[in-house]
């Protein structure tokens, strides 16, 4: 197992971020690898279950471990076939803006694979 932090900061307000990682729906409109996001509610919750489509036609499959709304972060498991990896998010207020921080654990080389999209997402999350 290996993990990587990931941390981006932007001018966005931080209710905003927190708004766009807990809308499924929104996911396409800062995560660019994702196309499509099936079988969730409106908000993530603890136990909610769903599939995100890939740019690339890709489905992988994720359970939401839990949301801690006052504090701003959420954890949820993703599975490609045998492939998982846990991904732990946060959301922090900073001044004219935001910060967000995204750990990934799991295989060394799909961590590695994934780093880069989510840096790109992450900068994106937190843009204005």
């Amino acid at each position: 197992m290996s993990s990587l932090t990931l941390r981006a900061e932007g001018g966005a307000p931080a209710e905003e971020v927190w708004l766009r990682y807990i809308t499924p729906g929104r996911w396409p409109s800062w995560s660019p690898q994702i196309r499509a996001v099936r079988g969730t509610g409106e908000r993530l919750a603890p136990g909610v279950r769903g599939e995100v489509v890939s740019l690339f036609g890709i489905t992988a499959a994720f359970t939401v471990e839990s949301v801690d709304e006052p504090r701003w972060c959420w954890a949820w498991r993703v599975r490609l076939g045998p492939a998982r990896l846990r991904l732990l998010h946060e959301v922090a207020r900073r001044p004219g803006g935001s910060a967000t921080t995204l750990r990934i654990e799991g295989p060394a080389v799909l961590v590695a694979a994934y780093a880069g999209p989510a840096r790109w997402a992450l900068g994106r999350l937190v843009r204005p």
